[in-house]
């Protein structure tokens, strides 16, 4: 019999967690979805796996037999993967490289040209990710290291390093009351909580919790308006008017376009941005150059900018 490795990681989620709920946001995943592949992987191997409560998902006999192996088979595939992508990379001159949006704004150019600097006959290869994949395939081994917004689901078991921090600004509709205000003015946070937000998809749990702010309105819920996962649908529901959203203020200069109008706000906590990578890659050369190379490169805009 053939399982296939996904619907494993799901049960293994589960019986960690405890809960779908839980599960579903470690997953990034929707919590009817969760349901429907852990019914899937009961139904292939004719055992049930759960027993279902109100408090939470407790493991039958078979269910313990198989939490207590499948960590172990899962994590000797996720090395194969890695080795196998690592040998190809090598063969290629090729490090995947992950990144959200904007990614580190304009010094990326820079770090994939020093990285092409030091490692001669390298290069950089960019792979941009979706908003509901905010470890930009890092997670799955999908990249060798990615350039991220901070803070992300999944942030305590990779390497990360700080590589510079910008305000958060607001992104408006451009007929919105507030966006045709004095442009230097800083709205105040509290002027946009009972604000419709643009959101990313629930399922990514800590970073859409960050960019919706939402441990900063003293307990207000929030409001959504509209939930996306790429800048240009992101862009059309604020042009249409479907809600605001929170966005680095590098976003001003990236995602320029009519209809959408950014102010500086205060009251809200500002963004960062890191380079990270899998513990598994601390002795890897080839990523310790790429992040040093970030490093560098943001050290020294850093000190150009006279911070």
């Amino acid at each position: 019999m053939d399982v296939d490795t996904r619907l494993l990681r799901y049960f293994v989620a589960v019986a960690e967690e405890g809960s779908l709920t839980r599960a579903a946001e470690r997953l990034f995943v929707s919590q009817p979805a969760l349901t429907k592949q852990i019914r899937q992987l009961e139904t292939q191997l004719g055992v049930r796996l759960f027993t279902r409560s109100k408090t939470g998902m407790a493991l039958t006999e078979p269910g313990r037999t198989l939490a207590q192996r499948a960590p172990a088979l899962l994590g000797g595939w996720d090395e194969v993967l890695r080795e196998t992508r690592r040998t190809a990379g090598r063969a290629a001159r090729v490090l995947r490289v992950g990144f959200l949006a904007s990614a580190a704004n304009e010094a990326t150019q820079d770090i994939v040209a020093e990285f092409a600097r030091r490692r001669p006959g390298w290069r950089a290869d960019m792979r941009q990710a979706a908003w509901s994949n905010p470890t930009a395939g890092l997670d799955r081994g999908d990249v060798d290291a990615a350039l991220l917004r901070l803070p992300f689901p999944g942030q305590e078991n990779v390497r990360v390093e700080v590589l510079f921090t910008e305000p958060r600004w607001v992104a408006l509709p451009a007929t919105h009351p507030l966006a045709v205000r004095d442009g230097a003015r800083r709205i105040a946070f509290r002027e946009l909580w009972d604000e419709p937000f643009v959101a990313a998809p629930a399922e990514t749990g800590r970073w859409r919790d960050f960019w919706l702010a939402a441990d900063e309105r003293e307990g207000r819920p929030v409001r959504i308006g509209a939930v996306t996962e790429q800048p240009d649908d992101w862009l059309s529901a604020i042009a249409n008017g479907y809600g605001v959203a929170l966005a680095p203020e590098s976003a001003a200069r990236f995602y320029a376009r009519p209809g959408v109008t950014y102010r500086p706000v205060s009251g809200v906590s500002p963004s960062q941005v890191g380079v990270a990578w899998a513990p598994a890659d601390d002795d890897n050369p080839v990523v310790r150059d790429f992040v040093r190379c970030c490093l560098d490169i943001a050290s020294s805009r850093h000190d150009e900018a006279g911070g």
